[in-house]
């Protein structure tokens, strides 16, 4: 079993930047690919970045090409998504999850096994 962890979300203006944190432990994390997905009030949740065991790969949705980056931490127990350039309608419940998907990056949230708890993030104009 693979336990999550998020933190960094906050309150943040537009234009702005943040840190997400997504630590891991139990099970073999390291060996998972670690997506990052995202649910407004009212909303579907949605992928927002993915990144593959290894750290080699990396995919992100349309919305935040650009402005976002995901990476996993040295000790491969952590992931990270760093945000810039944060707009309003990055508002939302910030999720990270771990599925084993070999090379292939999940965009759906059933393709992930382990869920966190979610971090908020706020971004005010």
């Amino acid at each position: 079993q693979v336990q999550l962890v998020e933190s960094g979300g906050a309150l943040v203006q537009a234009g702005g930047s943040l840190r997400l944190s997504c630590a891991a432990s139990g099970g073999t994390f390291s060996s998972y690919n670690t997506g990052w997905f995202r649910q407004a009030p009212g909303k579907e949740r949605e992928f927002v970045a993915g990144i593959v065991w290894s750290g080699d790969g990396t995919y992100y949705a349309d919305s935040v090409k650009g402005r976002f980056t995901i990476s996993r931490g040295i000790a491969k127990n952590t992931v990270y998504l760093q945000m810039n350039s944060l707009k309003p309608e990055d508002t939302a419940v910030y999720y990270c999850a771990a599925g084993s998907l070999g090379l292939r990056i999940g965009v759906r949230a059933y393709e992930y096994d382990y869920w966190g708890q979610g971090t908020q993030v706020t971004v005010s104009t």
